[in-house]
């Protein structure tokens, strides 16, 4: 399977505002960072979950031993760009921390039982998997 290609298909599918093949639309965003070593947008599909009024999305990476690009970029400059539903804003990439971070996990893990797999692998390598709040700028 070709990623970029998936990634492509995704996001031209999302941004018709139709159907995405293989997907739930309601689970998905795109998140545009910028690229830390090139300085141009780089744009990513991925499942969000929905705590209240927040935005969250998990830097899993399918528990690979390294955090995925997007989320480096985010590091590197936290303004990103967002799509969901039928909504476009800038937005503010705030990984979550302590107790906060924790109590995600374990919601995150109840809704998504994958997670468990993806976290067991990336401790294997130290890996702490970021869990990241997108905080629409006012």
């Amino acid at each position: 399977m070709d990623i970029r290609e998936t990634n492509r298909r995704v996001i031209e599918q999302f941004r018709a505002g139709g159907e995405v093949d293989g997907m739930h639309r309601e689970r998905l965003l795109l998140l545009t960072t910028t690229g830390r070593h090139t300085g141009e947008p780089r744009t990513v599909p991925m499942m969000v979950h929905r705590d209240g009024d927040r935005l969250l999305v998990v830097a899993s990476n399918v528990g690979a031993p390294r955090h995925p690009d997007w989320y480096l970029n985010l590091t590197d400059d936290p303004r990103v760009t967002v799509e969901v539903d039928d909504r476009k804003f800038e937005a503010e990439a705030l990984p979550l921390l302590g107790a906060d971070y924790v109590r995600a996990w374990t919601e995150l893990e109840r809704h998504y039982p994958f997670l468990a797999d993806h976290r067991a692998k990336a401790k294997q390598a130290k890996r702490v998997i970021p869990i990241v709040e997108l905080s629409e700028e006012s």
